[in-house]
């Protein structure tokens, strides 16, 4: 069982950035792919990034790629994503997900995080 609790989200002007945080309990962590995910208004929830156990490997949505980046500390049982030149499109409840390490990228997520706004004005 891993439970996953994000922060760092906020309000920020078009252009700026954020660093998200997700915190997991447990201690098989480091065994687990770690995926963000985003939902906007009225919009399905949609794919940004993921990172393997080891942080050898990530996986980005062409949406975002050069502009965010995923990254996780295992001794701290935190993966980040850093979100650069932010765009109003940006604006969406962000989520982290945990997958075990079968198959990469992952193609299920099976522990999600409860979200954490992220609102970008233009």
């Amino acid at each position: 069982q891993v439970q996953l609790v994000e922060s760092g989200g906020g309000l920020v002007q078009a252009g700026g950035s954020l660093r998200l945080s997700c915190a997991a309990s447990g201690r098989t962590f480091s065994t687990y792919a770690m995926g963000w995910f985003r939902q906007a208004p009225g919009k399905e929830r949609e794919f940004v990034l993921a990172i393997d156990w080891s942080g050898g490997n990530t996986y980005y949505a062409d949406s975002v790629k050069g502009r965010f980046t995923i990254s996780r500390d295992n001794a701290k049982n935190t993966v980040y994503l850093q979100m650069n030149s932010l765009k109003p499109e940006d604006t969406a409840v962000y989520y982290c997900a945990a997958a075990p390490s079968i198959a990469w990228p992952p193609p299920v997520y099976d522990y999600w995080g409860q979200g954490t706004q992220v609102t970008v004005s233009s």
